[in-house]
């Protein structure tokens, strides 16, 4: 099977660690071994991954130069792409004891110039804070803000995406039977001009969007969001809480689940079963569980 695993920001930073490599490194090396589990049992693996937090330090990081030398989110998506994917890459290869291939590639997604998301800024960036604080942050930056969970954080646009021209590639490494990592991030927000000409935008894309449109235009047989909860739940927080294990497309669309979290996860997950494969979420280490549906929670269509 050609599996495409979309790792939440669990994997690189739990709430609460400090964002630094070593944290990162260790968090990674967890989840090296169990996409390893994927890749030994047989199965072709293509790796997302979420930046909320990286690309969110290194724009905190840029504010400390004049205006015009801070570097556009684009950019920024791009660093973390390279960075975080340099560490899940290296990982994965101890992972595997060396027996097989694996890159990482910096991968551009096509966006819509007129997305409504460009004037209404839903995904979260950088660090958590109270919310006097990122008020005061907010005023001084610019920033649009919002609340996550019992504390704030940075909002910037997240638009849709349409395509990723750099689909080929991905498919000639994945001929050669080499492990991808693309798509960090949901990859670097990109405008066609006019011309055919391409540009970057301002803009952080919602990685599990990214991961969906990637695996249906791969063809892939699964797709895996993985995270840091056992599964979709009925009643989630209560103490009627029951886990749910199967849904269609169609049942999906009854369930009220919270837009900064499971919302988007269970959106991307029935776009991609809705082109004939199957999506999973569930736990990180429950990886391979979760792709033979005995773990986590399974949608058809």
């Amino acid at each position: 099977m050609l599996v495409v695993a979309a790792l939440g920001g669990n994997a690189l930073l739990r709430r609460g660690e400090p964002l630094t490599a070593d944290a990162q490194r260790a968090n990674v090396k967890i989840a090296a071994e169990s996409l390893a589990k994927i890749v030994r049992a047989g199965h072709q693996l293509v790796v997302t991954h979420g930046n909320g937090p990286q690309v969110g330090l290194l724009a905190l990081q840029g504010a400390a130069y004049k205006p015009d030398e801070a570097y556009p989110l684009d950019v920024l998506g791009a660093e973390t792409e390279g960075m975080i994917g340099y560490i899940i890459e290296q990982e994965l290869e101890n992972a595997l004891d060396h027996d097989r291939p694996v890159a990482t590639l910096l991968t551009q997604v096509l966006v819509d110039k007129d997305d409504p998301a460009f004037s209404n800024p839903t995904k979260f960036v950088g660090p958590v804070y109270e919310k006097e604080e990122a008020e005061a942050r907010a005023k001084t930056a610019g920033w649009q803000i919002a609340q996550d969970g019992d504390k704030w954080r940075r909002v910037v646009p997240s638009p849709k995406p349409l395509e990723i021209p750099d689909m080929r590639v991905i498919k000639l490494l994945l001929d050669q039977g080499v492990v991808v990592i693309c798509a960090g991030g949901g990859g670097i927000p990109i405008l066609r001009r006019d011309d055919g000409s391409m540009i970057g935008v301002e803009a952080v894309i919602d990685k599990d969007a990214s991961s969906a449109l990637l695996a249906r235009q791969l063809g892939a047989d699964a797709l895996l969001l993985l995270t840091d909860v056992k599964a979709i739940y009925h009643d989630f927080g209560k103490d009627t809480a029951k886990p749910i294990h199967m849904l269609t497309v169609n049942e999906t669309k009854g369930l009220n689940l919270p837009a900064g979290s499971m919302g988007p996860k269970m959106a991307a997950a029935g776009n991609f079963a809705e082109s004939g494969g199957i999506s999973g979420i569930g736990r990180l280490e429950d990886a391979l569980a979760i792709l033979k549906q005995q773990a986590g929670t399974c949608i058809t269509s």
